[in-house]
């Protein structure tokens, strides 16, 4: 039957300084386009994707975060319910790579998964099309750099070029998913085990009933 397959939803942030290519990275993944002309985003902009995933079905509800939004205290009503989120710096400016451990700790600050670990988070060095920048070139003080900040990996990116963009979307739905298996491993169990516990108690006991 098809109503027995599986759906997911899933709430993506991308976030990151202004101007780093975050809308494009979107339109680049979701509608399969690219234009130099795009305006600032205000306050937040959605867009969906779905994805065929081992036969099950993935719908990406994908947030646009304006990049000046950083120190309003909007961003927590943005972030609610998330469960993963890509960060952007663009390669040709380092002071956005600079702020990227800025982006992170605001959202671990005002988002946590149900078991208090932190939400899924991919690092994407975009515009790599443009320009080589040093710290990327050297990947592994990147990977240093994530395993440090609580990425959970990291990707050169161009929406102009098309690079990376589906990769890294798939390795973080990848992540996304063994996160909320290992969550629901561990509150399955807590709910199950004191049921057990009663209804062995509850046997014996009737069992030496006169």
């Amino acid at each position: 039957m098809q109503s027995s397959q599986k759906e997911h939803l899933y709430k993506i942030l991308v976030i990151g300084d202004l101007g780093v290519g975050k809308t494009s990275i979107i339109k680049r993944y979701v509608h399969q386009t690219y234009s130099t002309n795009y305006r600032a985003t205000i306050g937040v902009d959605f867009a969906l994707k779905v994805l065929n995933w081992d036969s099950e079905t993935v719908r990406l509800q994908l947030w646009d975060i304006a990049g000046q939004e950083r120190f309003g205290n909007m961003t927590r009503v943005y972030y609610r319910e998330a469960m993963g989120a890509f960060i952007v710096f663009d390669v040709t400016r380092p002071t956005t790579f600079e702020a990227v451990t800025k982006w992170k700790e605001d959202l671990d600050s005002k988002l946590t998964l149900a078991n208090g670990k932190s939400i899924t988070t991919v690092l994407l060095a975009n515009k790599c099309d443009q320009s080589k920048d040093i710290l990327v070139n050297n990947g592994l003080k990147m990977d240093q750099f994530c395993q440090e900040n609580g990425f959970v990996g990291w990707f050169e990116t161009s929406a102009k070029e098309n690079l990376n963009i589906n990769e890294a979307a798939n390795f973080l739905v990848k992540h996304i998913i063994a996160s909320e298996n290992d969550i629901l491993k561990s509150v399955v169990p807590d709910t199950i085990s004191p049921q057990l516990t009663t209804t062995t108690k509850m046997s014996c006991a009737a069992c030496f009933k006169p």
